[in-house]
């Protein structure tokens, strides 16, 4: 384990594509075990595609690039600038408000926050907002869409751990509520230090309110929609997945009448690309996760934390910092595929819900995507915006903060991210 490690890190930090760095690592290890027939590598491979939950990936991934062009996000962008627009640094909060609602619509935060930073960065910053804040409020906020359903991360920990999807789903809604309040008071706070002022002047009317939430009435209910198919027995995770993408074209079509051909071929070459690249590291990740499984690597893990303390809560927080480490440096979904088989097994042991851990475990690596050294929404707003990445560090680090505190809370009340599921379950 050690060697198929190093390779890996060492292949990484020399800029090979991740799935490669994978893939060549997971091979060294049958290579250099000479009691497992090299064979059995490519058969993990295979292996790793034959899963019918996988589905949901690719029909998440495509549902996401085709609600962007039924207009949806227009509205959604619109309701937000009503609700909050009144509140100081009014356009940074609505930043914040649309990565929130663009979690039951994307599931991806780097493609949120790639999508905010094209569209209100430049607002953003004409209207006096410094480049750093307004990259750290759009990187920093895309990390609600990982939490709010139906995320991807999720979709992938229920995945590989054999953990229930719905009821992942269901738990991050609060969760992400509760990171969006933190965000917004924190942007509050920068705002009226700052002087960045409201973009309205008054309160929204009630009138004003339910004309905006009534213009993006499709785009809310998808999520509420989504939830209650898989909580009700209606359909499966993969098929809601089937249904979101039915649900978008039908939006698209006949409702907000702004799907056209080429828009719909231009979301199925995106959706094509962003499913290589994901399905390319589930499969090579096959070979690492027999390798983990033979060499015990969750057994040896697990005596050596239970050797330094037994407190459940001490355990849980000591691999929380791991994974914050780890996230700094390694993507989120190659820690998902690599790390789940490990750390679930462990907290169960210790009467930890998995729910409950998937939802700490996907908030905490998906924060290492908006920090340095390889943060990949990081990098992307950075690069959209022109924005050099110490000025967005520094003023990244109060929201950081904020959302480090909320995970430390939501570590210690595993009631409130399991709220939902158990009424619901």
């Amino acid at each position: 384990m050690l060697l198929l490690g190093a390779i890996f890190f060492v292949l990484m930090f020399a800029g090979l594509p991740i799935a490669f760095a994978i893939g060549i690592a997971g091979f060294s290890f049958f290579l250099g075990a000479g009691s497992i027939p090299v064979s059995i590598g490519v058969q993990q491979v295979a292996t790793a595609s034959q899963s019918f939950p996988l589905l949901a990936v690719p029909f998440f991934v495509l549902a996401g690039h085709m609600m962007n062009r039924t207009g949806i996000t227009t509205r959604l962008i619109a309701c937000s600038n009503v609700l909050v627009s009144w509140m100081a640094g009014g356009l940074a909060q609505v930043c914040i408000v649309l990565s929130t609602l663009m979690g039951g619509v994307s599931g991806s935060a780097v493609a949120d926050a790639a999508m905010e930073a094209r569209i209100l960065g430049p607002d953003m910053i004409r209207r006096g907002y410094s480049r750093g804040f307004t990259g750290a409020v759009i990187a920093v906020g895309s990390l609600i869409t990982a939490t709010i359903p139906p995320s991807l991360g999720l979709i992938l920990y229920g995945f590989v751990g054999n953990v229930s999807i719905g009821k992942l789903f269901l738990a991050g809604v609060i969760p992400g509520l509760v990171m969006m309040a933190a965000m917004m008071f924190t942007a509050w706070l920068v705002a009226r230090k700052r002087g960045y002022q409201a973009e309205g002047a008054e309160l929204p009317t009630a009138r004003d309110v339910w004309r905006a939430i009534r213009d993006a009435k499709w785009a809310l209910l998808f999520p509420v929609i989504l939830l209650v198919a898989i909580r009700g027995g209606i359909f499966t995770a993969s098929e809601v997945g089937a249904f979101a993408v039915v649900y978008a074209m039908l939006v698209g079509v006949l409702l907000h009448r702004e799907l056209t051909w080429s828009g719909l071929v231009e979301a199925l070459g995106e959706a094509v690309l962003d499913v290589g690249v994901i399905m390319l590291i589930i499969l090579m990740s096959g070979m690492v996760g027999y390798a983990i499984i033979f060499e015990q690597a969750p057994q040896t893990i697990a005596a050596a934390m239970l050797g330094l303390t037994q407190e459940p809560v001490l355990v849980i927080l000591l691999i929380l910092l791991f994974l914050f480490i780890a996230g700094l440096f390694v993507e989120s979904t190659v820690l998902v595929l690599m790390l789940t088989p490990i750390f679930v097994p462990l907290v169960t042991r210790l009467g930890v819900d998995p729910v409950h851990f998937g939802i700490l475990m996907m908030s905490v690596i998906t924060l290492g995507g908006m920090t340095p050294p390889v943060g990949v929404a990081m990098y992307t707003v950075c690069g959209i915006l022109r924005c050099p990445v110490e000025e967005y560090f520094r003023e990244s680090l109060p929201f950081l903060a904020a959302i480090i505190l909320v995970i430390l809370a939501l570590a210690l009340l595993p009631g409130v991210v399991l709220f939902l599921p158990n009424i619901v379950g």
